[in-house]
């Protein structure tokens, strides 16, 4: 009869409810959310002009009060389009930021009554999402406060993916058992289930793959913003071709086994947000703004905090260069070059004493230079014996020697030797931050986590290390050979989420205090140089020695007094990971290109720069080069270089050469 049809018909409709999709596109109408509630598990998926990037994906976490893993029902779907949001920042790769995104919010109930929110933000390449635990009702029983034991967050790769990944250290490994430091190796374009973390412990954050479809490459950078000492840090796990890489927490023995792997938060609250960025090039990826887009800052600031270039003794010279001769000598280098401030680093407290620091302080002052001072982080999280030692774990005496520098005029404090991604260890940086603000101090964190949006929460927060960076290259010349692979891929993966202290661009032929010893640089002058425009912080380490003063090139010296560190506007130009890049950045109204090639055969492209159509500019080349190898003692060549003009025709093109580990740089 009628009423049977009509309810079967009901019924069917209610089905067929149940089991849509729910959509989220972005403003273009390129990139597509879609999020399904498969039988009481919520899983997403991620598309790019109709292909799909991630595949179905889990959503969900489990808290100590409530499972929102599984047995949910969607309970509700609120939506926002065309959200707009408008910023500024001096101390990253742009400082006007313009933010339109479409936002959806899906209120999933578990089968207690117990409620839990994933918000979806997406925008024209990149996607943020987390989770909201709802306000208490009494009723239901929900605390005020809850332990999150996992999150079953996943990403889930087409099959065809290929990884650019870095491995999760073990804990309590390493120099003075200070690992996990962000300090492991990469491996490029190895395909996803073939890439497995030796340690079995996984991946750090960000994560960097390509897709590939035919003649395009699909790319996907994977991280996360927003952790404070709210939350803990995560990384991603081995991948398993059935569910894809997991969200894993921090492993129990970090931070030498003090603080729980599993973050305590209070309710309501949310966790981090999880970050996608997008695109059918790399140009999304290295321009992502995701990590600052999110977030709002968690304090103000009083102070007027100057970016700018540091010398630095220790990269080079080594704990033996910590005495007031030598630092004096880095403070004049300093003043010759223009450069703002000198990094004094470990050992400072025995070496040269709080008094001395004084003094030097007051004696840069008169040369225009300003002090940055190392600090080690430690109290009981590893056995690094560095000193200053014990101060900026313990607030009493942080807060005593942050006063100190305040008075006598330091500027800033890079503070090194953590523990790993516990909660507990976010909790300290976040302090150390904070308090330093409190007295008009920047701060840069080495042997240390990736930075997850701090840019943009700490308004003293400059950069981190937070991987395999210079001092490794003054190690051993294996991290010497690989300067090319790593400094053309960390544009596309690790400096493309947030600034990064790579701790240098040398002009040194040979990585000792003579520059006749050890092994050498393979890299050209121009390419380190070039470094300065690849590699963004807004308080850049420039590391020449005072020989350089007289052995390097008069125009290679005078870029080097003249190198930007804040920018108005980042483009990529061109590249490809661990392969070569150029990036173009735009200071004070002056576009300045940098072009590196990471390989042992010169390139010759065609470059697109149409900001600079018609212009005749200034081109930094190196001269063809041959690769060094490490016995040779006399090889001026392979570092020669000059600077001449280059022509931009009227349709923005230019024909360069990148030299073998060589690079270019065009400045308007």
């Amino acid at each position: 009869d009628m009423k049977r049809i009509n309810l079967s018909f009901l019924m069917f409709v209610i089905a067929v409810t149940v089991m849509a999709d729910d959509t989220v596109v972005s403003p273009d109408g390129r990139l597509n959310v879609c999020v399904n509630n498969k039988n009481g598990m919520p899983v997403y998926s991620v598309s790019y002009d109709g292909k799909f990037v991630l595949t179905e994906s889990r959503l969900g976490l489990v808290a100590n009060y409530a499972d929102f893993s599984k047995n949910l029902k969607l309970k509700d779907v609120q939506r926002e389009d065309n959200v707009v949001k408008d910023y500024y920042m001096i101390n990253t790769k742009q400082n006007k930021f313009h933010y339109v995104s479409n936002k959806m919010d899906l209120i999933f109930e578990n089968k207690d009554g117990h409620c839990m929110t994933v918000a979806f933000c997406v925008a024209n390449n990149s996607v943020a999402f987390r989770y909201e635990l709802q306000k208490p009702n009494n009723e239901k029983g929900i605390p005020l406060s809850a332990v999150i034991l996992k999150e079953t967050t996943s990403f889930r790769l087409a099959e065809a993916a290929t990884s650019f990944l870095c491995q999760q250290s073990l804990p309590m490994v390493g120099f003075a058992r200070t690992k996990p430091s962000y300090e492991e190796t990469y491996e490029a374009d190895v395909p996803v289930a073939q890439r497995k973390s030796n340690s079995k412990q996984g991946f750090t954050f960000p994560c960097l793959f390509r897709i590939p479809d035919g003649d395009i490459n699909y790319w996907a950078l994977v991280s996360e913003t927003g952790v404070t000492s709210n939350y803990c840090g995560s990384r991603l796990s081995d991948y398993n071709q059935e569910t894809g890489y997991s969200l894993l927490f921090p492993q129990e023995g970090e931070n030498n086994g003090i603080g729980s792997v599993t973050p305590a938060v209070p309710v309501p609250s949310a966790t981090p947000w999880r970050t996608i960025t997008v695109g059918n090039s790399l140009k999304p990826i290295v321009e992502t703004t995701v990590q600052f887009d999110v977030l709002d800052p968690l304090y103000e600031t009083k102070y007027d905090y100057k970016p700018g270039r540091y010398t630095w003794s220790w990269i080079l010279w080594g704990d033996s260069s910590m005495n007031w001769d030598d630092q004096v000598k880095f403070v004049d280098l300093a003043s010759v070059m223009g450069y703002e401030y000198i990094l004094v680093d470990a050992l400072w407290d025995s070496r040269i004493g709080y008094e001395g620091i004084e003094r030097l302080a007051k004696y840069a002052k008169g040369k225009n230079v300003e002090l940055l001072l190392w600090y080690n982080s430690n109290g009981a999280v590893n056995d690094a014996p560095q000193g200053p030692h014990g101060v900026m774990n313990n607030c009493i005496a942080r807060k005593r020697d942050m006063k100190w520098m305040q008075k006598i005029g330091v500027k800033g404090i890079k503070v090194d030797f953590f523990g790993g991604d516990k909660q507990q260890t976010m909790q300290l940086y976040e302090e150390i931050l904070s308090d330093a603000n409190e007295y008009g101090l920047q701060v840069i964190f080495h042997g240390c986590t990736l930075p997850r949006g701090w840019e943009r929460l700490y308004p003293n927060f400059v950069a981190s290390e937070a991987a395999l960076a210079s001092e490794n290259m003054n190690f051993t010349n294996r991290f010497s050979r690989s300067e090319g692979f790593d400094m053309t891929l960390h544009p596309f993966c690790r400096n493309a989420v947030a600034s990064f202290d790579w701790g240098g661009v040398f002009m040194n032929k040979r990585f000792s205090k003579n520059n006749k010893s050890r092994h050498p640089r393979y890299t050209s002058d121009i390419f380190e140089l070039a470094t300065a425009i690849t590699n963004q912080t807004n308080v850049n380490c420039v590391a020449i020695m005072p020989n350089n003063l007289e052995d390097m090139p008069q125009h290679v010296l005078d870029f080097a007094r003249n190198i930007p560190t804040t920018w108005q506007e980042t483009q990529f130009i061109d590249g490809y990971p661990t392969k070569y890049c150029i990036i173009a950045r735009k200071h004070d109204g002056h576009w300045y290109i940098g072009g590196l090639n990471g390989t042992d055969h010169p390139m010759t492209l065609t470059v697109n720069l149409p900001m600079l159509a018609g212009k005749i500019v200034k081109y930094y080349v190196d001269k063809p080069r041959r690769i060094i190898k490490q016995e040779d003692k006399e090889n001026v060549d392979s570092y020669a270089s000059e600077l001449t003009s280059l022509k931009i025709d009227k349709s923005g093109n230019a024909k360069v050469t990148l030299q073998p580990l060589g690079g270019i740089i065009i400045v308007e």
